[in-house]
């Protein structure tokens, strides 16, 4: 099998670590070699955070170069903005519609940009848009945004739903892992309704 690539961008303390495991899990559990490489940014500070994850039968470098990436999951509008170039031609995006406002924007040096959304669809690349902060927060906290992405994802990938399942079931904390699988089950019906 060819390698696939994928990119998990969001912000410092969104979970993406969390989402990368369940991943590197799921591709486990299939039999693929996988690598993922550290996360990138200043992840405590709500600064730009990158993952990336490869899987297929040898991987060498978990490193995704431009217009490589099967997948990118993002957590917020403008990273998604950010890392559209690094999208497959035949790739997929989803990202969650929040937004959260970077530094320059909270100190008033730089403006929010508007419509982010329907600019990347005007570009023609094959964008999944969810509200999946109100998703999250349907299950029970914002901070399963990441598990309802997961859930999308899995809809699109072609691996059996209980391996994401039992992925969720042995990395979440026992605490949180009814919130998480409800999570889960929100993002895969609103990948249904994108069909």
């Amino acid at each position: 099998m060819e390698t696939k690539s994928i990119m998990i961008v969001g912000v410092g303390g969104q979970g993406s670590l969390l989402a990368s495991r369940i991943l590197g899990h799921v591709f486990l559990s299939q039999g693929y070699d996988v690598k993922v490489s550290e996360v990138h940014g200043m992840s405590q500070r709500g600064g730009s955070v990158v993952t990336y994850i490869k899987y297929g039968d040898q991987v060498y470098s978990p490193i995704v170069e431009q217009g490589e990436a099967d997948f990118i999951l993002s957590f917020e509008q403008l990273e998604a903005a950010r890392c559209l170039p690094y999208l497959k031609q035949d790739g997929t995006m989803i990202l969650s519609t929040q937004q959260i406002d970077p530094m320059p924007v909270i100190t008033g040096a730089a403006q929010y940009p508007e419509q982010i959304v329907e600019k990347l669809q005007q570009t023609g690349a094959n964008i999944i848009a969810v509200d999946a902060l109100a998703l999250a927060q349907q299950a029970g906290s914002a901070k399963a945004t990441n598990t309802v992405l997961i859930g999308i994802l899995s809809q699109k990938m072609p691996f059996p739903q209980e391996e994401w399942e039992k992925a969720i079931q042995e990395l979440v904390p026992e605490r949180f892992l009814t919130l998480n699988q409800k999570a889960f089950a929100l993002g895969r019906e609103a990948a249904d309704r994108e069909e």
